[in-house]
């Protein structure tokens, strides 16, 4: 019989292991500027995965000190070019306050009623991305089919209604009302929105939305889907459904952006 080999060292002790966590910040100015950093990560991740359709799409980011204005990007600014610098600071009426471009107005109208909604929301993401798009033109919301799209169920909602351009505030606020205290919306006939306590949250709902609407129409073009229980379905929401899980599955994309192109920090 063969001996035994040498015995391994000990196990560390957690606390010398890395795990990030969503920063604690010391100022208003280090938080405002660690969101737009995040912000403008974000916009260049969504250029990436081809989000962009001509000069829709908006993701913004509320002021850690004026509640009421919001950082978005600069309307017509492809997302791949988008800098912290460049990003513009806007009121609750789409008035530019700092930055020197203009906002999208329609995308904002949406945008601001919904923070206004959702004082508990740092960031909203809007994109007109393909499967998104699919997904609204069929007027439907996300079946439990995986993991992924079981943190959205039965925290999604519809909003069952197309009246072209969103301009007015009325309809940003029934936008808002539809979406309630949940983490995203399908916009029938438009696409998908989605909100979280962060911006890496807001992003991460976003992208795995797309990818869950993605799955689902693929899933149904190839056959009859297989449905998650409700129960188990339930489940997987409270064990993968919260902003804090978002924040931590988003980590890796951030890591890889914003090491690959440290221009969007200036």
């Amino acid at each position: 019989m063969h001996g035994r080999g040498p015995t391994p060292p000990p196990p560390l002790p957690t606390d010398r292991l890395r795990f990030a966590m969503p920063p604690m910040h010391e100022s208003v100015e280090d938080e405002r500027r660690h969101r737009r950093e995040r912000l403008a990560g974000a916009l260049r991740i969504f250029g990436r995965y081809g989000f962009e359709d001509g000069v829709s799409g908006h993701i913004t980011a509320r002021d850690p000190e004026f509640s009421d204005c919001f950082w978005v990007n600069p309307f017509g600014m492809p997302f791949a070019h988008v800098t912290v610098s460049d990003l513009v600071l806007a009121n609750q009426d789409g008035q530019v306050i700092e930055g020197g471009h203009h906002v999208n107005q329609a995308a904002f109208t949406v945008h601001a009623q919904v923070h206004a909604a959702r004082p508990d929301v740092v960031a909203v993401a809007h994109c007109h991305s393909v499967h998104g798009r699919a997904l609204a033109a069929l007027g439907e919301l996300l079946d439990p089919l995986t993991q992924e799209s079981c943190a959205f169920y039965e925290d999604h909602a519809l909003y069952d209604a197309y009246t072209g351009v969103v301009v007015d505030a009325e309809e940003g606020r029934r936008i808002a009302d539809t979406l309630g205290s949940r983490k995203a919306l399908v916009l029938r006939n438009h696409g998908l929105l989605t909100v979280g306590d962060s911006v890496d949250a807001a992003a991460w709902w976003f992208l795995s939305m797309e990818r869950s609407a993605q799955v689902q129409l693929t899933a149904r073009a190839a056959g009859r889907p297989v449905l998650i229980d409700h129960r188990a379905a339930v489940s997987t929401r409270e064990q993968l459904g919260g902003d804090l899980v978002a924040w931590i599955n988003y980590q890796p994309l951030w890591q890889q952006v914003s090491r690959a192109e440290p221009d969007l920090l200036g």
